[in-house]
C-alpha cells in the first residue's frame, strides 16, 4: 500500500521514529524502527522536515494508540518535496495575526479548522445550486467585463480592453435582467463582482461572490422573499445533516430557522432605529449602527437572527428597481440581514419602458450610457425580480468568523493583491 502526504510532525525516541502523515483531516502514524525497517528508510527519515511531501510504501499494523488504531510500517520511503523552515505557525492554539497568515495563506490552509471553512463555503455552493435546480432554473454565466458601469457611480475598476475604457461589473444585475427578457424565464449565476471601495472594514471585498437569482412571471417582491427565505433554510438544513464532523471540528452547530423570516418595512424601520437612538433622515438608508439595532429588535422581539428589510426609499437604490406604483417614494426592494449583517439584496424591478426611462431620468443618468440596456425594455418584457446572496458573508456568519477575508482563499482589498 502507498501513502502520500504532508509531514506534520517526526517525534524521535531513539531507535523509533514517529512520522505524523497527514491528507487533508487525516492523519497517520508511521512508524519507522531500525529493526523493522531497511538503511535506506532510515537514510531518508533522517532528511525529514515539517510540512515535507513524502510517499511510503509499505502496509498497516494494528496499534491502539496510533491514530485509528493503526500504524503504517514503511518498506519504501521517497521525499517528493523537502519543506524548508515555515514562516509562520499553523498548527495548534495560532497566535499568528490575520495579516500576516493571509500573507503565507497556502501554509495557513494547511491547518484543519482553516481548511474546514472553505469546504463549508463549497457545501453553501453546492446547496445553492442544488436547491435551484431542483426548482427548474437554470444556471447561466454573464460577462464579467462590461461597457457601463452597472450602477453607475465611482466604485468600478477601470479595464483597458483593446483600447477601449470598460469595466469590471459590480453585479451581474443587468445582464441577468437581459436574459429574463431573452425568454429564460428562471436562471441563477455563482460568480464573482468587483467593488473599487477603498473600505477596510471585517465585512468588506473588492473582489467577492454572489449567488445570483432571477425569476420572470412574479406577482411582487413577497414571491422573491419566500423563494429565498426557503433556499436559506434549504442550505443550513443541509449542512447540519452533511457536515457534522466539520460542524464539530469548529466547535459550532447549526439550527435552521423553524419560523418565517421577519419582514421590517419603511418607514417603520426609522420608527425603530429612532427607539434605539438612531437617528435617520427620512428618504435615506441606514448604516452598519443601524443593521446591528434592527438585528437587536428583532432578536427581542420575533427571537430570530434572519430578517428581510423591505421597502427601501428611491433614494438609496439603483434607477432598475420597481417603485411601489401607489406609494412611489418607496421601492420595492428587499435585504436580508444576518445576525446583523446584510448577506443579501434584491427586490422586484422595473419592467415597464416608460417607467424604466423616467427613472434613468430621475437618477440623472444619461440615456447614450444606458441605452446598451434599457432599449430592450421596448420589446415586451415581464414582471421579474432577483436577488443576490454574498457566499462569503453568509460564510463569515454561519460560521461566526471575526473577518470576511477569512472566508476568502485570497482575498483582495485595497492594500492586498498578493498572493
Amino acid at each position: 500500500m502507498i501513502l502520500k502526504g504532508w509531514v506534520e510532525h517526526v517525534r524521535d525516541i531513539g531507535k523509533i521514529k514517529f512520522v505524523v502523515l497527514r491528507r487533508g483531516n487525516e492523519r497517520f502514524q508511521v512508524t519507522v524502527s531500525t529493526e523493522k525497517c531497511s538503511s535506506s528508510v532510515l537514510k531518508e527519515i533522517d532528511k525529514l522536515t515539517r510540512e515535507s511531501v513524502i510517499e511510503v510504501e509499505g502496509e498497516f499494523h494494528e496499534h491502539p494508540e496510533a491514530p485509528g488504531g493503526k500504524e503504517f510500517i514503511p518498506l519504501k520511503m521517497k521525499i517528493l518535496s523537502l519543506a524548508e523552515p515555515l514562516k509562520i505557525e499553523y498548527y495548534g492554539d495560532v497566535k499568528t495575526k490575520l495579516d500576516t497568515r493571509l500573507d503565507w495563506r497556502p501554509i495557513d490552509l494547511r491547518n484543519p479548522m482553516v481548511r474546514t471553512i472553505f469546504l463549508v463555503q463549497s457545501k453553501v455552493v453546492e446547496k445553492f445550486s442544488e436547491y435551484l435546480l431542483k426548482k427548474n432554473f437554470i444556471q447561466v454565466f454573464t460577462p464579467c467585463i462590461i461597457g457601463a458601469a452597472s450602477e453607475g457611480g465611482a466604485e468600478v475598476f477601470k479595464v483597458n480592453y483593446f483600447g477601449k475604457e470598460t469595466f469590471l461589473r459590480q453585479d451581474p444585475q443587468l445582464h441577468r435582467q437581459l436574459t429574463i427578457a431573452g425568454g429564460l424565464e428562471k436562471i441563477f449565476e455563482i460568480g464573482p463582482n468587483w467593488r473599487a471601495e477603498p473600505s477596510h472594514t471585517t465585512r468588506h471585498l473588492c473582489e467577492h461572490r454572489g449567488c445570483a437569482v432571477e425569476q420572470a412571471f412574479i406577482k411582487d417582491e413577497f414571491d422573491l422573499m419566500k423563494l429565498q427565505e426557503e433556499m436559506l433554510k434549504y442550505v443550513l438544513g443541509e449542512l447540519k445533516k452533511e457536515l457534522v464532523d466539520e460542524l464539530e471540528l469548529l466547535g459550532m452547530d447549526i439550527e435552521p430557522p423553524r419560523k418565517k423570516f421577519p419582514v421590517i418595512s419603511f418607514p417603520k424601520v426609522y420608527d425603530i432605529l429612532r427607539e434605539y437612538g438612531e437617528e435617520i433622515p427620512y428618504g435615506e438608508e441606514y448604516g452598519r449602527r443601524g443593521e446591528t439595532v434592527l438585528a437587536e429588535y428583532v432578536k427581542e422581539k420575533y427571537g430570530m437572527e434572519f430578517f428581510f428589510v423591505h421597502r427601501f426609499p428611491f433614494n438609496a437604490k439603483p434607477f432598475y428597481v420597481m417603485k411601489v406604483d401607489e406609494d412611489p417614494f418607496w421601492t420595492r426592494s428587499i435585504d436580508v440581514v444576518f445576525r446583523g449583517v446584510e448577506i443579501s439584496t434584491g427586490g422586484q424591478r422595473e419592467h415597464r419602458y416608460e417607467k424604466l426611462i423616467e427613472q434613468v431620468n430621475e437618477k440623472g443618468l444619461r440615456y447614450e450610457d444606458i441605452e446598451w440596456f434599457v432599449k430592450f425594455f421596448k420589446y415586451g418584457v415581464p414582471p421579474h425580480g432577483g436577488f443576490n446572496i454574498g457566499i462569503e458573508r453568509l460564510v463569515k456568519q454561519i460560521i461566526g468568523l471575526q473577518n470576511i477575508r477569512e472566508a476568502v482563499l485570497f482575498p483582495r482589498a485595497p492594500e492586498r493583491l498578493f498572493p
